[in-house]
């Protein structure tokens, strides 16, 4: 128990993870007010605006920036695995997405032309420039605030 009480106290990573909470809130409110409807999953779903994965680690490495320095090598950690989350978001599960629209409209015209029912994949996976962009300055605005 001990242990669990060192881990919340953990004031980093509770700045962190309120960044991935507020990201993920604000997809979810977003959505329900743009298409009336609410959609739960979206609250722990992928892609969508803002990104909460930018969000998350933008204000992790704010955070060890703001409290060990910004010359420290936990700050360069942070940093470099920043980078590489978000060149994931913003690239890599961005491409798959777009392969799983076209993949989609491939099992449409299967289904539509010889019944073929097949299970279609999941296409909001990545982010554009702007979610992405989004997302880090939400994560280094939630950092700033609450550190």
């Amino acid at each position: 128990m001990s242990q669990l009480k060192t881990v919340l106290s953990n004031k980093t990573l509770m700045i962190a993870i309120t960044a991935w909470f507020i990201a993920q809130f604000f997809k979810f409110t977003i959505t329900a007010v743009k298409k009336r409807k609410l959609d739960f999953t979206l609250l722990v779903s992928t892609g969508g605006f803002p990104s909460s994965h930018t969000a998350i680690v933008s204000a992790l490495a704010t955070s060890i920036g703001l409290n060990l320095g910004f010359g420290s090598p936990f700050f360069a950690i942070s940093v470099v695995m920043a980078s590489v989350v978000i060149s994931d978001a913003r690239g890599i599960r961005r491409a798959a997405g777009k392969q799983a629209q076209i993949l989609n409209k491939i099992v449409d015209d299967l289904y539509q032309k010889r019944g073929l029912k097949i299970e279609r994949l999941r296409e909001l996976l990545g982010h554009t420039s702007f979610e992405v962009f989004s997302g880090a300055i939400l994560g280094i605005f939630i950092a700033l605030l609450l550190n």
